[in-house]
Formats: structure tokens, sequence, C-alpha cells
């Protein structure tokens, strides 16, 4: 059985959540302090983290920030916090989604089925491919590790499985709305912005200079295409 953990402090909405997620067959916790749920966050003993960003003690984005230090896991907001600004940062984080109250339960149960099956299929397709090696740049799908010059760097899941889809096809140009159905698909929140946000993540963590990438390039008006150097 999948573990759900839900760190809400508004019983009413997490209750709702949990019994929607339990009448689908998975376990769902209630924290409703974020001190706590960040604790329980990092233990390793979850498949989905549902989060608000609102919380007594520690909000949601340091949550969704160390986790993110800590493990690879789908990470959910559900936030009364509706503006584009807020959406952005809480990807920028992090997060692998957002949820804007009032929503739908049957919608939150179905991003967590999809989402633990993208994290499972990824983890699955990776494990038996061959590491990716692009000069200082190495990618070990087996141990779903990146490292840079020896150095091993943190991604989330959405930035991996991105660098893993440009790295596995070097020289090709795609477009961000390409990239999008690739990665996210249409049951995530988001549209092309999402896709240059993860870009420029990725780019402070594996190139010299971000702002003069090497590894991926920014073809203006069309895309991006990784370079094999």
């Amino acid at each position: 059985m999948k573990r759900v953990l839900i760190i809400e402090d508004d019983l009413d909405i997490a209750e709702l959540e949990r019994d929607f997620l339990q009448l689908n067959g998975y376990k769902a916790e209630i924290v409703p302090d974020g001190l706590q749920g960040l604790k329980k966050a990092v233990s390793g003993m979850y498949d989905v983290i549902v989060v608000d960003l609102m919380l007594p003690h520690k909000d949601g984005y340091e949550i969704i920030k160390e986790t993110r230090k800590a493990l690879e896991v789908p990470i959910i907001v559900v936030s009364a916090k509706g503006e584009d600004i807020d959406k952005i940062r809480g990807l920028d984080f992090g997060a692998d989604d957002y949820l804007v109250k009032p929503f739908s339960p049957a919608e939150l149960v179905a991003r967590v089925k999809s989402h633990i099956k993208r994290y499972e299929r990824l983890k699955g397709h990776t494990a038996a491919s061959q590491v990716i090696q692009h000069k200082g740049l190495e990618i070990n799908p087996a141990s779903h590790k990146v490292f840079v010059n020896g150095r091993e760097v943190q991604l989330t899941t959405k930035e991996y499985e991105l660098l893993v889809f440009l790295a596995s096809h070097p020289n090709i140009v795609f477009t961000k709305e390409y990239i999008f159905d690739c990665i996210w698909g249409d049951e995530s929140y988001g549209d092309t912005a999402t896709v240059a946000v993860h870009i420029q993540k990725i780019r402070k963590k594996i190139e010299k200079d971000p702002s003069n990438p090497e590894y991926i390039e920014t073809l203006w008006g069309t895309g991006y295409r990784f370079n094999p150097l």
C-alpha cells in the first residue's frame, strides 16, 4: 500500500484529502504542523508528500526545499495561494505539482496516482539504461545520480527527468512545448514557463557558468538543445 503524507493545518481539508486517498487504496497520514511535517517528510517512509504552503512553525516552501535535499519523492502543493508567482516559486523550490484551493479531491487522487506511476516508470526505465557521459557530466540511471567533474549534484525528480531527456538526445533542438508534453504531460499544473524555470535550476547545478551555459543551449525563439561538447 502506497503511503501519502499530508502536511496541512486545516483539519477539514486534511481529513477530506485523507478520506479520498484511503478510499482509493492509499494509506494517508495527517501532520498539521510544519516542523513535525518536515521531520516526517525526510524520513523516507512516504511515496508522495502533499503539502500546504501556509503552516505553523515552518512554511511549505521550506519543507519542499529541505525535503529535496534529502530525498527524491513526488511533492504536490495544495494551497490557497493561487497567484502564478506562488505556483512558480513552489515549483522552483522543487514541487512536482500544484493544486489551488478549493480543489476536487478526485483530482488530487488522480494526480497522486499519476506522479507515483511517473516516478516508478522513470526509476524502472532508467535502471536498465546505460550511463550517460558527456565530458565532465555523468548520469548514472541505475543509481539515479548525477555527477559533474566527479562531484555529485542533487536534482529533483523533474530536473533529473528533464536532464536525462535532453542528454539522451544530444544535438537535437526541442521546443518548450514539446519538452513540457514529454516531461509533465497533461495532468500537471504548468505551461512552457515551467520548462524555463527547470532549465535555469539545472544550469545552476551542472554548469560552470549558468549565465553562459555549455551543456544546455537556448536557441531563442526555438527551444533548447543539449550540447555534448
